[in-house]
């Protein structure tokens, strides 16, 4: 089955072609992080327009470097949400008019499944069951994953999302936007142990996250320090985030009896991150699998893989379509 994807939940547009038999074929992506630098963070409206006017050059794109037509396409698959109301509604909309007129199945993706299936698409995926932490600006949950569609919540964020919280604390430093990688940057060259910074909820027995209290001691620590000592700060954050991540993250594994945890989400990519957790797991007899690099931002890969996982057990297809801004991950159906 060749799977089209289209991602457009935020400020990156993706799409991407994926073959059941052969794997990703072609991939492409267009980051909206320049424009959006300019007001610090992202604008809706200008997110949803310039969706418009990259998602039609970049499906050429990537049908030419994956060698194929589109007459060749089995199906297409969007992001239906979480995420802007009208940046997805650019790639419904273009994907269902797509499928309509080429009489194929269209179907929407859950941009969260996408995350948490992306290891999937390496030459190494993790066999079901495993657990996965979806950790990026948006959201911070710990999940049971028994197979597609087959998800139990086992934890999540109360406040701020980790992703939100880098960016927050970036913010602080007089970083700019994105924040969160500009933050790592800093702090691998600053001193994690001048400042202690809380782990909120490290031992609250649960698998739930807090970070707005994380965040709110950074803000005292620079109206006190000033900005002279930001790598230090920020080298404290990051160690005292990622302490947490850990911990609940392999707690959850020890409690679900689970070997196998997936890591995915922007913050993902964080090589603080990727470093403490590799070497925690390993002593617990916990493999850690990651998505590569490129895919743990938003991606069309994620989307079209998902989608084609759903498409081979799809009865039929609504080309009505609908997005969902706000949409529970475990609330999807098994495939």
């Amino acid at each position: 089955m060749l799977v089209l994807g289209v991602e457009s939940s935020c400020d990156e547009t993706g799409v991407a072609l994926y073959d059941s038999a052969h794997g990703l074929l072609a991939h492409a992506l267009y980051s909206q992080i320049a424009m959006h630098n300019e007001y610090g963070g992202v604008v809706p409206e200008l997110a949803s327009r310039d969706h418009i006017r990259r998602v039609l050059p970049l499906t050429r794109q990537v049908l030419a470097e994956g060698g194929r037509t589109l007459a060749d396409l089995d199906g297409i698959a969007y992001t239906q949400g979480p995420g802007l109301a009208g940046a997805l509604l650019v790639g419904a909309g273009m994907a269902c008019a797509l499928a309509f007129a080429l009489d194929i199945p269209a179907v929407g993706v859950h941009h969260l499944e996408g995350h948490m299936l992306s290891p999937l698409i390496s030459d190494t995926p993790p066999e079901f069951p495993f657990v996965a932490l979806l950790v990026s600006g948006g959201h911070t949950q710990l999940m049971l994953v028994s197979g597609v569609g087959r998800y139990t919540l086992l934890g999540e964020t109360l406040d701020d999302a980790a992703g939100e919280a880098f960016d927050k604390t970036a913010q602080l430093l007089g970083l700019g936007y994105p924040g969160g990688p500009a933050l790592s940057r800093l702090a691998a060259t600053g001193d994690a142990g001048r400042f202690s910074l809380p782990r909120p909820m490290l031992n609250s027995g649960d698998f739930d996250f807090s970070f707005s209290g994380l965040k709110t001691a950074v803000l005292t620590l620079v109206r006190k320090q000033g900005l002279e000592q930001a790598a230090d700060i920020a080298a404290a954050f990051q160690v005292a985030a990622v302490e947490v991540l850990v911990s609940k993250s392999l707690a959850a594994c020890a409690r679900s009896g689970a070997t196998r945890l997936v890591v995915a989400g922007g913050v993902g990519a964080n090589a603080h991150l990727r470093e403490q957790l590799t070497h925690e797991a390993a002593a617990r007899g916990v493999t850690v699998f990651y998505p590569r690099l490129e895919f743990c931002t938003d991606n069309g890969a994620m989307i079209a893989f998902a989608g084609a996982q759903r498409l081979a057990h799809a009865g039929s297809s609504d080309l009505t379509f609908a997005v969902k801004p706000r949409w529970e991950l475990a609330a999807l159906d098994a495939v």
